[in-house]
């Protein structure tokens, strides 16, 4: 089952029978053709009794990765749409994402590791900051990111959540002076599960002790093609869905000293999804869409004032768009309650064309009988649903 299908199913137990008041698009979609060195980024986290799914990608970015990362960048928003689809006793969890770099010698840390975000629901970070990772030959030291990662990211102390780890690269798995069997193990008695993907043959995998590295942690071993291209099906509803996109940048009213610079980087995140493919920018715009994942309060005074309805009472001028100084503050609680309103029904509508792409895709996969399998959010989709059914989450 493909993400989008999962997404699919989701998609019908929520707003089910909700038609959108907004259309993004007038055209029809028949007559569409489509030929440690840790960052200094800020978290954005909150402290929530409620369930997180949380992930930390750890990526190997020595000489011979340049196609692993692509993998990534072209499944970061298939990646999250997986996470979204998940529910726990009804209630879907808030996602957070952390990246890691490992392996590469430009890395001031004598294991070659950084943390490149923290856990965070700024994805537009996590986007800017995995487009901006690059190359260059080293010693991948597996053990090493898995302890700082493990030790040092913000993990939920709520037994329910769901944490993982997922370690993608291709040297042996042992190598470096920190024990991976150790920290591996202390990592599971934090209900921290590791998930080990190898860039190569599953036999190499194997004996390069990455299976065993999964077998440890209790997650899952998987092999893949890094130098593999993502495959992807155009449909008639992707530029409709891109079309909601811009709608739905338009909802978000910023606020702050950074705000301003905030939002730019959700139009250059969107630029970068696009560069991948058409398809890319679509999977962020369905992920933009959900609230459990992409969530802006930090920047966004829609977000911000959902969360804290007294926080426009004192918010001062200074700290306003241009187009809301010199308001009341009753005036600028009505643009905002304008803009959530604007946003709902664009993320409805945003929904159901995405139950209509996915139809389309799972035609047209029918027809070509050709599975896009083997690459790096693949294998994280794959365990996620498995692990999410032994954690009691339902999909």
């Amino acid at each position: 089952m493909t993400t989008l299908k999962i997404l699919a199913i989701a998609a019908a137990f929520l707003n089910s029978g909700t038609n959108p008041a907004i259309s993004c698009s007038k055209s029809d979609p028949k007559n569409t053709e489509l030929t440690v060195q840790n960052a200094s980024v800020p978290s954005v986290n909150m402290t929530s009794k409620d369930n997180k799914i949380q992930v930390a990608l750890l990526l190997d970015t020595s000489n011979s990765m340049d196609g692993l990362i692509e993998q990534a960048k072209s499944r970061l928003w298939n990646i999250v749409n997986t996470l979204t689809t998940l529910k726990y006793n009804g209630q879907t969890p808030q996602v957070e994402i952390a990246l890691y770099e490992y392996g590469n010698d430009g890395i001031r840390d004598e294991n070659y590791i950084r943390q490149v975000t923290p856990l965070t629901q700024d994805l537009d970070l996590v986007s800017e900051k995995l487009f901006a990772l690059r190359t260059n030959g080293g010693s991948e030291y597996c053990g090493a990111v898995i302890r700082d990662a493990s030790a040092n990211l913000n993990w939920d102390g709520n037994e329910k959540s769901m944490k993982l780890i997922y370690i993608a690269g291709n040297e042996p798995f042992n190598q470096g002076k920190i024990d991976y069997k150790e920290v591996i193990s202390k990592a599971k008695n934090k209900n921290i599960y590791t998930n080990t993907i190898y860039c190569g043959s599953r036999e190499e995998g194997i004996q390069g002790l990455w299976q065993n590295g999964a077998t440890t942690g209790g997650g899952k071993y998987f092999n893949i093609d890094s130098d593999k291209k993502v495959i992807y099906i155009e449909t008639p509803y992707d530029i409709r869905i891109s079309e909601c996109n811009t709608k739905l940048n338009d909802t978000y009213i910023y606020y702050g000293n950074r705000g301003s610079e905030y939002k730019m980087k959700q139009i250059t995140q969107d630029k970068n999804a696009e560069v991948q493919s058409v398809s890319n920018l679509v999977e962020r715009t369905v992920s933009k869409s959900k609230k459990n994942a992409y969530k802006n309060e930090h920047w966004d005074l829609v977000d911000k004032a959902e969360k804290d309805d007294s926080f426009i009472t004192n918010l001062k001028a200074s700290e306003l768009p241009d187009e809301l100084k010199g308001k009341s503050k009753a005036e600028i609680k009505k643009a905002v309650s304008i803009k959530s309103a604007e946003r709902e029904k664009i993320q409805r509508e945003i929904e159901e064309l995405s139950k209509k792409r996915q139809t389309y895709i799972d035609s047209e996969m029918k027809k070509r009988g050709t599975d896009d399998s083997d690459d790096l959010g693949k294998a994280i989709e794959s365990s996620i649903q498995e692990l999410a059914k032994k954690n009691g989450y339902s999909l």
